[in-house]
Formats: C-alpha cells, structure tokens, sequence
C-alpha cells in the first residue's frame, strides 16, 4: 500500500480490536484449561538487558533515557553490513518492529510499490509464497507494511518477544534476498487476463485511487515543486501506465540499489531482549554476507547525496479536472517549502506555529475562514518531513465556484497575520498544549517513536547525534523565549513571504465521462488485436504463474518454529474499582477499589476507575441516546459538533466560543466528542478529556459547564450547518463508505443512530434545519433545548476515570464527581441499560434475504465495494462463538483461503468477514474489485470447499487462528489507556465476567475441524446464498450492467439505486420553496461507525485489513 498511513492488506480482528493479527498456544490433553490460561497470564515475562557480548559485530552508539516518558532509547550498527539498529524500550505486551529503507527512484515504474509485495512472495532459503505471514501468525504476529515516497517500511507485529525474535530473521531474508520470480511479478504487479482486462495487485490498487482528486492534486503540486532529478516529484506507488510496462528486471535493479544492510534500519518498539536481538543479527548478517555488496563498495545516501529542490522562484497557482458528477464543491492544496525536518528547534516551532494558525476552531484560519466566513469547512494542515520540508494547507468544502477566492484568501489572511502583532498569550499556550500532547503521545501511541526514528534515519546524522535530540523536550523551552519578532520573522521566511504552489481540483461531470470511455475504447482495442487466441494464451500464461506461486508449503516445515510460550507475552495488569451506580455491577477485592472506598461520596453517579501507570488523567463520559426521541436523532450531529465550540453563560459571566475553546486548550491534553463505537456502543457518544492530575477537578467542571451552561447560539448553529454540507460532496466520492450507508439504511431502524447520523441524511435534514434556522430560530433552539434534557440525565451517565492511583496521583478521585452531580440532582438508583445492537435491526436486518443485490453507482470510483449481509449471533454467551471465530479467523489468515481465492487471483485489494458478536448480523466486505461479484463467488466456492471436504483444512492453519486470538488480548491493551478501556467494555458495556476473554480463548483451544466445518457452513455460507442474504455494491457505471447479470446468474434479485434512494428527512418537512431533486445534490456517507468530533476526531474503517 502506498503512504506511511497505509498498511499492507492485514486481517481484521476477531474479537474487538480492528486490527489484531494473532497467534497459538497449546496445553496437554485432560488438563483444567482454564486454570491453564489464567496462570499462563498471570506471569510476567522479565527481559535480560546487557549489554552484547564480545563475539557480535555490533557497535552500541548511544542509550539513553527519555525524560518525559518511561522509554530507553538504544542504537546500534554493524561494523560489517552497517546496517543500524535502534530500541525504544517500552512496557507492555506488543513488540513493533519497523525495518526501514530508504528508496529513491526517478520515474513513476511503481518499483518501490512493487517491492512492498514481492518480498512476501519467498526468499533465497524459503522458496514459497506467504511462509513469512504463517510463521508470523503461529508466533503471535503479523507483518505489514508500507511504500511512502522516500521509505519503505515493513511491519513485524507481535505479542511479546519470543515470537518477534523468531520471525526475525526469516523476515529480513526476505527483504534482502528475495525471490522476485517473473511469475510473482506478473500475478502480483500487472498482468492483462483472459477477458483483455488489466488486473495485479498492486495495478488494482493504484486503479482505486490514482483518479482521485486527492491524488490527482497531489502529483500535480509535486510535478509544481520539484524538477525531474529530485525523488520527491514522482509516484512511487506506480502510475497505471508505468505500471503496464514494468519488467521484473527493472524490479530487481531496483531491488540491488536500495535493499541493502547499509541502507536498513531496524527499529524496534516494546519489550526488547537485547543480547538476543544482536545474535540474531549477527548470524542473518553472516547467512547473507555473499549475498550483499562489501561494506566499501560504492553507495550514495537516498535523499542525502542527491540533489536537492532549488527555492521556489515564483508562486504557481494551476487548475485540474478530477472526475466527478457532482460539481458544486471543489478541492485544493497549497504548498510551501520548509525548515529542514532535523533541526529540532525550527521542526517543533513549524508545529506550533501551525497549530496556531489552524489547530482549532479559535485558531486565525480556521475562525476567520470556517467560522466567519464559511469559505471551507475546515482548513486541513500537515507538512512532510524532508531536508526541505513541504508545508501544506487544504481548505475543503469550499464551492467550485470560489475556488480561487479561497486560495487568494488563505494567502492574503496569512500575509495579514505576520503584518501585526501575534497573540504571545496564545502562542505560550499553543506551546505548553503541543508539549503536553508529545508526552501524551509517547505513552499512549505505538508509532510515536517509529515514526521519529524513521524520520531521523532517513535524513538525520547516522552517528546518533540528531536522534539524541528525542531524549527531551528542551526545543519547547527554547521556543517559550521566542519574541513576538522571531515568531512572525519565522512566519515570513517560510509562509507568508515565501512562494508557493497551489492546485485547485475542479470537479468535472465531462472528465469522468471521458475517462470511462478512453479506458473501455483501450481495452476493446486491445481485445481486438489479441483476438480469442491471445487472450487464450494470456489466461494460460496468468493460471501457469499461479501455479508457480501456489506451492504448498510442507506442515513439517512450519512446524520447525515452535510456538512460543504465552508467558513471553507481558500483558498491562488494570486493577478496576466502582462507586455510585457502578458498584451494582460488583465490586472486587483490591488496594484501588479500598482507595476509592475511603474517598466515596454519598452520590449514587455511576464511576468506573481503571488504576494504570500513567501520567494523565483519562475521562470519558458516556451517554446514551436511547432515551432520544427518534425525531431529534439527525440533530446529534450538529449537537455533537458543537458541544465544545460554543459560547457559556456561568452565573453573570458570559463566554464567547473563542473564549471557551481557548480556556479548554489551556486546562487539557486533549477534549472531543465522538461515537460511542470506540466503547462498543454505536447508540452512545463519548465525551472524552485527557488532562494532567492537577487538572482533574478542572476537567469534571467543565464537563459540567458544557453541559448545563452552554448556549445554543444561532451563528455558531448556522456555522456548524454549513461546514457539515460543505463536506457532504467530498465523502460521496468514497465508495467503500456509501456501501456502508447503503447497507446500513436496508438493514436497521430509522430510530438507530447508526442510520440516523449518516451523511445521506445530514444531506436532507440539515438543509432544511439551516431554512427553518433563517426562518424560525426559536424553533430550532428549542429542539436542541429539548434534546439536551433528554442526554443529560443521571440514568443516561456512565463515567470512566483511567489514572495512577495507587501512586496517589488522583485527588479526591469519588468526591470531585460532586460538580457534575449537583447539577444532574441525582435522585434515582437505576440506569438506562446499554442498547443491544442485535434490536436496532429492522425485519430485513433480522431476516436478510429478499432485496436481493442493490447496486448503486458511482462516477467518483473506478472500482467496486460490496458488503454481503446475512444472520448473525445476538449474545456473548452464544455456544456457536468459539467455533465461529476460529472459522473466520482460519478464512482470514494472511496467505490463507479467501487471500489466495481473492487478493492472490487479482479479485480484489482485500476481502473479510465482519461482525459484532451480539449484533445479530454477519458481513461479508470485498473492497476494490475490478468486479466484486467475482470476489463474491470465489469466497463462496472457497468456504464451500472446506465445508464439503474437497480443500482439506491444514493443522498449522488452524493452530495460527487459533493463536491470533491471543495477539487480540495483546492489540486491546497495547497501551495503558486501552488496556483501561477494555475492562470497562466488557464489565459495564457487555455485562462480561472480568475473564471473559480468557475462558473464551480456553474453549476456542477445544475446537476440533468439524466444530469449524458447522459453523462455516452454518453462519458463513449463507451469506452467499440468494435467499438468506443481501448484497450493496458500490461501483463505477461502466460495471453496473455486468454486476447486475453475475448477481442474476448467482440467484439474486437484482435492484439499481442511486444514493438519494436512501436518504431520509425525520419528519422534517421540507420549508417553502424546496425543490424535489435538492435531495440528490446532497447525498453523502460516512463509515460505519461516524464521524463526529468537536476537534476534528473520527473514526473509519481501516482501508487495508
């Protein structure tokens, strides 16, 4: 996959985590099993950290200690390959590994991308294709990776170090000495099928998006910014036309240039053994040495010994067509060149001073442009790590029609900014906020110290002294003595009164007419030159190659690597306590819950304490709406948005929003308002604080005060309105998320909040509120009023408090709960039971089957999505679970049945199933297919297969499902805060004994092939079967006839839709003057989850399982 935020396809998880990727344990027959795991992880694995011993020929640079998070930082580097290596020891249970080239190329071939692949496809001592991935799986792991413009990253993920030290080495043979066969490179990167049609991995993939208008942006400003002989300018995911010329030769030249040693680094996240890691180096150093270049062979430093962008001399501003169907709203970016991304002092204050400028809603762009003007819907900001860094500022949202008005107007409030004195008060506290956030970051995220070692690798000094530079935060010091002068001379040199580059995508019908015609008029005419005899001998070249990749792998060898023991596997230990209403759901035996004892006060607020070591305080509310009247529902996005952004009135005091959000940056880490998903609870929100220990109280009054004393202000109600239309276009352009509203809206109640908070609705419902707004203001603030008295009810509360204290680092932990109970005037000793989602399904949903196929198309995509819909369990305790989840898991395994029947045939990017185990639903989700209903089918005859005994199922297979259920512990408690997270989903959310997971792992271990076979045949396999499920595609037009006669052919009734079809108003009538076919202007998606945020939070799917 292409950009660091991608992944390389991975499974999803089984259990709750999205992402897990798992592994395998096993116990004697006739033992108590579940004794077995509870005293398996109970133990704690204890790392031996000495230093290598005489034989290794690896040099320690530096260790040091970070002083703002419990984190050693160690480097390392061959005296023989020079290769480096770099740890940063952290407690917990996973250990990350990041193996990192630098890769430059000058052309658009795509061979970085290409690569990304390949090496998965065997190495020189293992000559089969997804070995890597099966080994990972049995040693509690999976593996991943990405292709950004100047690295290449590939992920080892697991629970714990032994399994991570045995993959080790397999992995970088891998990497270093692949096979890179012409087979693999024909099915993996491109290949023209049997129909004439271009098809490959990594052609499917670059086919989903280089249309796009974010990509079409993107390579327009690079061409802007950079001449030919600078990497940057180029795209190293590959340009479909580059890509259907690409050799394997060209691949393997590549190969030569960049995977070497001197040019990888090791970077490892977690609970490290370091005398062990050295050895094992050493000796794949010693297996490949014949095989890589001597240390003193000629080699140039990717991106350090090339040539670097000149200075911009004038500012470009250009225009392009990205293909879409809606015109009103079009897109853009803007580009400036920056500090060079090592030096410390000048990379923090680059961050700074665009948080100033952007960070929030009270921040200069944003409040002027968003919130005033309502030119954008936001201003998005980041900038690109390089020795000259690349500044970027997209406003979205903004109509097609003002697209240069806005560029000129971001330009001109910036050159406005640096011209007068800046807010110093303000300034200081973007400072402290920034500083806060970096050590909240280094606690709380996997890829907080990754990401800032790969970046120093690729441009840092190798001798360790710009990485040192992570051992404090002294830059934020340093810039606290920053003058006003400094700050805006900074603002000039590389913003204001520098030159820029700005590409204005413009949406255009026209284009995408024309795209889908020059592509069928290409392939038909390749068709006709083939004729029936060379597409006849294509196909038999293309099933040849996949004979040539699908070689078994031997049981036996696999089986070589032992499992490892679980207790190399550290899991974070959360001790829980209760007060109020929670202690209904028991209370244990404890030091923290005898704390909170003590400390109890007399309110009867449901408060959940998780006891971790942490150096913040985590507060999460979380608040039902069950109790909503269904009407009121659509106004929970508007509600959402606006419960931090708004003004107060506090006795006699009175606030503006400005005032409030930047008293809130003050007092927090961070502050939002999101889904309740993240809890397991899609009928809820959260609103969720992140505060130092001596801001706990602060924190509950302001709960409190945005509760109870905010005002509904008609500006800042319009202002949310606008933004939230304005982006109503952009997200229809996602095909994977409109077959997410599709299928939401056929199978559930109106009155859920999954359907009710979907874009298509906010299409319709907040156009008219913003008419009746300008109408009848008092009508609308009263439904908010309305609204609010039926959230803000003692019954409707649960809290959760996460924080360290056993270290007494929470003051008055129960006590400080009385400001927010004083005003809910608690009088009740019962609370609104948690929504179960199986009861939010309507008939269909409960008894999927006779819509038949319903497709809908789409001019914004160039591929299909499909989610196939079917019956599901409705409970945690269901016997059909166990059994159920290692039959997914076995089907889901990386290299396994549906990634050799799917991905590995050129299907489609990715396919897996979904579920919630008591959302009575079960999905099956196929994403960037050439034609989904092929994916569909080949899923369908690959499980049916196994159910029937034609594919035997493989015992190392099943040992690895087996075992990634353990890596899903492992994912949900990486870090302190999540581990707290999951105790409360399930204890107050699933009403689950505390060893829920445990018990359920032991059964799963009892699972035998015909357990699966059952719960294949019946959960799985009626998801395919005309009948008993439904099927939502999303898909470009030129597909739609196609799809409609494959499904029709399958047994399915078949329906075409357009998105309007499902839209819906609430019963909000439309006010005068509204025309009939407004609706369809509007239509828009979001995931399945939401999207909802005072400061910008949301949540998606991954796009890469």
């Amino acid at each position: 996959m292409i950009g660091q935020a991608s992944l390389r396809a991975s499974i999803p998880a089984i259990i709750v985590a999205l992402f897990a990727v798992f592994v395998v344990f096993c116990c004697e027959e006739g033992e108590d099993i579940g004794n077995y795991f509870q005293a398996l992880f109970s133990k704690k694995f204890q790392v031996k950290m000495g230093s290598q011993s005489p034989d290794v020929r690896f040099r320690k640079i530096q260790s040091f200690q970070t002083d703002y998070a419990h984190t050693t930082i160690t480097q390392y580097e061959s005296d023989r390959s020079g290769m480096q290596v770099v740890v940063a020891d952290r407690k917990g249970p996973k250990v990350n590994g990041y193996f990192t080239l630098a890769t430059e190329i000058f052309d658009d071939s795509g061979a970085p991308h290409t690569l990304e692949h390949l090496v998965f496809m065997g190495s020189k001592s293992y000559h089969y294709k997804g070995l890597l991935d099966k080994l990972a799986s049995r040693a509690y792991g999976s593996t991943n990776a990405w292709t950004a413009t100047d690295h290449t990253a590939y992920t080892l993920e697991t629970a714990g170090w032994e399994g991570f030290a045995q993959i080790l080495p397999v992995y970088l043979e891998h990497l270093i000495v692949p096979t890179i066969t012409d087979a693999a490179c024909l099915t993996e990167v491109h290949h023209i099928n049997g129909e004439g049609n271009d098809a490959g991995v990594v052609y499917s993939e670059m086919q989903g998006v280089q249309y796009t208008s974010t990509e079409l942006m993107d390579i327009k400003a690079r061409r802007l910014l950079y001449p030919e002989n600078v990497g940057f300018r180029y795209e190293t995911g590959g340009m479909m036309e580059a890509l259907r010329v690409l050799t394997p030769e060209r691949i393997r030249s590549f190969h030569r240039a960049m995977y070497q040693p001197r040019n990888m680094c090791v970077v490892i996240v977690g609970e490290v053994n370091h005398d062990h890691l050295l050895t094992i180096l050493d000796q794949f150093e010693e297996s490949v040495k014949d095989d890589i270049p001597p240390l003193d062979a000629p080699f140039k430093r990717p991106w350090i010994d090339s040539a670097q962008p000149p200075p911009l001399k004038q500012t470009t501003v250009e225009t392009i067509e990205f293909p879409e169907e809606d015109e009103s709203t079009g897109d853009m970016v803007v580009a400036f060149f920056g500090p060079n991304c090592t030096d410390t002092i000048e990379a923090t204050a680059l961050n700074v001073l665009l948080t100033y400028l952007c960070g929030s809603s009270v921040a200069v762009l944003e409040n002027v442009m968003v919130e005033k003007e309502e030119l954008a819907s936001s201003i998005g900001y980041w900038w690109d790590a390089r020795p000259n860094s690349v500044i970027w500022f997209q406003p979205s949202g903004v109509a097609t029609e003002k697209l240069a008005f806005v560029e000129q107007r971001l330009i001109s409030l910036l050159k406005e900014v640096a011209s007068k004195p800046l807010d110093m008060t303000y300034m200081h506290e973007c400072i402290q906020r920034e500083k806060r956030q970096v050590k909240a970051q280094a606690e709380e995220s996997e890829q907080f110290y990754s990401t800032n070692i790969i970046t120093d690798y690729l441009f840092g000094s190798r001798d360790g002294s710009t990485l040192k530079d992570l051992a404090n935060l002294s830059e934020y010091d340093h810039l606290e003595r920053w003058s006003d002068d400094q700050w805006r001379s900074f603002l000039k040199k590389w913003i204001s009164d520098a030159h820029h580059v700005s590409v204005l995508g413009k949406p255009s019908l026209e284009l995408a007419t024309k795209l889908k015609e020059d592509d069928e008029a290409r392939i038909q005419k390749r068709k006709e030159e083939l004729g029936p005899e060379g597409l006849e001998k294509l196909a038999k070249k293309l099933e040849e190659a996949k004979k040539q990749n699908e070689v078994e792998i031997p049981a036996s060898l696999l089986e070589k690597w032992q499992v490892p023991p679980v207790e190399s596997i550290h899991f974070i230990e959360s001790q829980t306590a209760r007060s109020g209403l929670a202690r209904k759901l028991g209370v244990y035996e404890n030091s923290t819950q005898k704390i909170i004892d003590k400390a109890t006060s007399p309110s009867p607020l449901f408060v959940q304490f998780e006891d971790v070591r942490t150096n913040f305080v985590y507060i999460a509310v979380h608040i039902g709406t069950s109790k909503v009247p269904v009407e009121y529902k659509p106004l929970l996005s508007i509600f959402n948005d606006n419960f931090f952004n708004t003004p107060i009135r506090c006795g006699n005091e009175y606030l503006s929003f400005e005032q409030v959000v930047m008293r809130l940056e003050k007092d927090t880490v961070s502050y939002t308002l999101e889904s309740g998903s993240k809890f397991g609870d899609s009928e809820s929100f959260l609103v969720r604080l992140q505060v130092e220990p001596d801001k706990y109280a602060t924190a509950v009054e302001w709960i409190r005060t945005m509760m109870f004393d905010s005002i509904f202000d008609v500006t800042r109600l319009k202002a949310g309105i606008a933004k939230q239309l304005a982006d109503v276009p952009e997200i229809k352009r996602d095909g994977r998320v409109m077959t997410s509203e599709v299928e939401i809206a056929i199978h559930n109640e109106p009155s859920s909040l999954l359907v009710a908070k979907r874009t298509l609705v906010k299409a319709v419902y907040l156009r008219r509120l913003k008419k009746l707004l300008e109408k009848d203001p008092s009508a609308v603030l009263s439904r908010f009023e309305e609204l609010r008295k039926f959230l803000f009810t003692p019954e409707n509360i649960r809290v959760l408090v996460t924080a360290d204290i056993s270290n007494s680092k929470l003051p008055d932990p129960v006590k400080t709960w009385d400001i927010l109970s004083k005003s809910l005037n608690i009088n009740t000793e019962v609370i609104n039971p948690i929504v179960k989602p199986y009861t939010l399904l309507n008939e269909e949903g409960r008894n999927p089957g006779s819509v038949g196929a319903t497709i809908v198309p789409m001019r914004a995509i160039d591929s299909s999505y499909s989610i196939s819909s079917g019956k599901g369990l409705t409970s945690f305790s269901d016997p059909a679970i166990p059994a159920l989840l290692v039959a997914i898991q076995y089907l889901e395994t990386v290299e396994g049945t549906l990634w050799n029947a799917i991905r590995g045939n050129g299907l489609a990017y990715g396919a897996y199933f979904a579920k919630e185990l008591d959302g009575g639903y079960l999905h099956f989700k196929v994403y960037r297919s050439p034609l989904a209903s092929k994916a569909i089918a080949a899923a369908r005859d690959a499980v049916t297969a196994l159910v029937n005994g034609t594919v035997a199922f493989e015992k190392p297979m099943i040992e690895g499902a087996i075992s990634q259920l353990v890596m899903a512990l492992a994912d949900e408690q990486a870090t302190m805060a999540t581990a707290a997270v999951q105790n409360y989903i399930i204890s107050a959310v699933r009403g689950l004994e505390r060893d829920y997971n445990i018990k359920m792992l032991a059964k799963v271990r009892t699972i035998s092939v015909e357990d699966i076979k059952h719960a294949m045949k019946t959960w799985l396999l009626p998801l395919f079967e005309p009948g008993k499920s439904n099927v939502v595609v999303c898909c470009a037009h030129a597909m739609t006839e196609k799809l409609e006669k494959e499904f029709q052919a399958m047994g399915y009734k078949t329906q075409v839709k357009q998105l309007s079809d499902f839209s819906h108003d609430y019963g909000l009538e439309a006010p005068d003057g509204e025309e009939n076919g407004e609706n369809g202007e509007e239509e828009d998606s979001e995931d399945d989850e939401g999207s909802e945020g005072s400061e910008g939070s949301s949540e998606s799917e991954e796009d890469d399982r």
